[in-house]
């Protein structure tokens, strides 16, 4: 099948498949004509790609995982190191949670205090508000 096809079948914009060939995660024959083409097997690894980047996981981290995956949906063997990788994914987006949640509360606290400022400031007289 052509790149339109393909595009068509998994929801997968064109342009994106372009780049999922570009890291290696995708590898389609190229006809006479030069174009791009793709065997059956490409629908449920574009789809898997689709998960995989879904899951806010790195076009690298998806070419080690690829040859794990089973199925279009997200499900992997558990091939030598993939839980790990997958664990330790985990805990970075953890740790990033974590770190907007605290900066979400501090900032809540600047604004708060500041309120409190602008309105001490308006009561008594000490602003132009």
């Amino acid at each position: 099948m052509l790149i339109g096809e393909l595009s068509r079948r998994t929801s997968v914009n064109a342009h994106q498949l372009r780049y999922y060939e570009a890291q290696g995660l995708l590898e389609p024959e190229r006809g006479a004509n030069g174009y791009r083409e793709y065997g059956s097997d490409a629908v449920v690894t574009a789809t898997q790609i689709k998960w995989l980047l879904e899951a806010g996981l790195s076009t690298e981290e998806i070419a080690f995982l690829l040859p794990c995956a089973t199925g279009p949906g997200p499900e992997l063997m558990p091939c030598d190191d993939v839980l790990e990788m997958l664990r330790a994914r985990q805990r970075g987006l953890d740790d990033h949670i974590d770190t907007l949640v605290r900066s979400r509360r501090t900032l809540r606290e600047f604004v708060e205090a500041t309120e409190r400022q602008a309105s001490s400031y308006v009561l008594s007289g000490a602003c132009d508000a």
